[in-house]
């Protein structure tokens, strides 16, 4: 008896994973779920906007780089390198590296997602940020099986992401000097923000030496904007290794 019970919690899950829905209520759903999270982060955004004005990027192009990229992490880091000559071979490799773990993302949402129509589902990953897919693992894990959740939620994040950036974009523009507010430094300090929240233990010193390392030697001897990408490798290397011990 106990053999078949155990036999058939695989199949029912299995069975469970393949019965996705795309509904109306799970969009809605997950637009409803999502907003707290879009408020949190349209703060970033503000910030995003105003540096995108001092790289000189024009409304149009903010616009269009928060649709169609919607990575507020990258999208930062990019405008570091956002300078002429254009280091578009590092900005391409670099914003893959950063946002390489989506692919883990969208691996652990395949046993759901893999049933759904080529058709719906790759325009639907667009709309897979770190918030909406945290958002759509949860309701899944609970049982809920909407894949129009991930689509409400994600629309949500990157409707307040466009406004959010395309507002600071608006307000930076009309500051003539950046410097005399302290806007020169929102990069800066942006960047220590980030570098807190993924700080987890003295373990971390060694990997973040090493990136810092590696970055300083590459920016002295190798020209463009190529010591941001060798710094993150470097780093993400040695993190990985010893995370791997």
């Amino acid at each position: 008896m106990s053999e078949d019970i155990l036999t058939a919690e695989p199949i029912q899950q299995k069975q469970d994973q393949e019965l996705v829905t795309f509904s109306r209520a799970g969009f809605l759903d997950g637009m409803k779920k999502a907003l707290p999270l879009a408020a949190g982060g349209s703060a970033f955004g503000l910030v995003y906007g105003m540096l995108a004005g001092q790289a000189h990027l024009s409304l149009l192009e903010v616009i269009l780089t928060s649709g169609l990229v919607s990575a507020g992490s990258s999208q930062l880091i990019v405008l570091s390198m956002w300078s002429l000559p254009l280091a578009v071979w590092p900005i391409i490799f670099t914003t893959l590296l950063v946002n390489s773990r989506h692919i883990l993302m969208g691996v652990a949402l395949s046993p759901w997602f893999k049933r759904l129509p080529p058709l719906l589902l790759y325009p639907l990953l667009h709309f897979m940020d770190d918030e909406s897919w945290a958002l759509t693992i949860n309701e899944f894990v609970q049982g809920k099986r909407d894949a129009a959740f991930l689509f409400g939620s994600g629309v949500v994040m990157v409707l307040s992401w466009i406004t959010s950036t395309a507002l600071g974009r608006i307000l930076g523009g009309g500051i003539s000097d950046p410097a005399r507010w302290g806007l020169d430094f929102l990069t800066t300090a942006v960047f220590i923000a980030l570098l807190a929240g993924f700080w987890k233990g003295k373990g971390d010193l060694f990997p973040w030496g090493v990136a810092a390392v590696v970055a300083v030697v590459s920016a002295h001897f190798l020209p463009g904007k190529w010591y941001i990408l060798l710094g993150a490798l470097a780093g993400s290397l040695v993190g990985g290794v010893r995370n791997g011990d």
